[in-house]
């Protein structure tokens, strides 16, 4: 018993190590759009939270007000710019997509300051957190009790961030598939190119000798 618990406590340090967690803020401006590529396999689960804070410079602070509003959108830039997300909401929530194959992924964010529509300048801070794979972290709450709720939940979560890492290593090898293939039929095209050139110098060379010979002959140097 004592050694599963080990064995399983090892697991979730593993786990943990390797979930892919992304976390950054940023500043728009008015009705500023501003926009991030995220390369994802195929089938993987982002889950995303934003909070938006407007600036007031009567006070030099950064605030919430209830009109505050983000609109969010991700499009598939490998079809055609396909937008799998269209959400606009409140300046703190969360959006979720799947990707639908492997590629990169636009993701944009546009705020609605002022109240008086999309075309205010004043500065709006964003702080967004961003959850890659089916890693169970569906919850903004980050407390322990709800990270580790029981042993039963970790394993399965285990298995979740092992399918994810399983799918990115194939992901890859299929990317270094890709630009081998590129690279080999770089390397034939080259080959030929080269054998083609030989193959004219040669034909020159050949014809040259011969015009020359005749020239010599007419001149009765030969």
């Amino acid at each position: 018993m004592r050694a599963t618990v080990i064995s399983s406590l090892a697991m979730l340090v593993i786990l943990m190590i390797t979930s892919r967690v992304e976390g950054l803020y940023f500043y728009l401006e008015g009705s500023e759009r501003k926009c991030f590529l995220e390369e994802l396999p195929q089938d993987t689960l982002v889950v995303g939270f934003y909070n938006a804070e407007e600036f007031v410079p009567e006070t030099n602070v950064f605030v919430q007000p209830a009109t505050l509003g983000v609109q969010i959108t991700v499009e598939e830039i490998f079809d055609n710019n396909h937008r799998v997300v269209n959400q606009r909401g409140a300046a703190n929530g969360k959006f979720t997509f799947t990707a639908a194959d492997s590629g990169e992924h636009r993701i944009c964010f546009q705020t609605n300051v002022g109240g008086s529509g999309w075309f205010s300048r004043q500065a709006v801070r964003v702080n967004l957190d961003i959850a890659v794979g089916e890693t169970g972290m569906l919850s903004k709450d980050h407390t322990k009790s709800e990270q580790f709720a029981t042993l039963v939940e970790k394993v399965q979560e285990l298995n979740h961030r092992l399918a994810d890492i399983k799918r990115e290593q194939m992901f890859q090898r299929e990317r270094e598939a890709e630009f081998r293939d590129e690279s080999e039929r770089t390397n034939a095209r080259v080959v030929r190119w080269s054998i083609i050139q030989l193959i004219v110098i040669g034909a020159t060379c050949a014809w040259q000798l011969s015009h020359l010979r005749g020239f010599f002959v007419k001149q009765k140097l030969v």
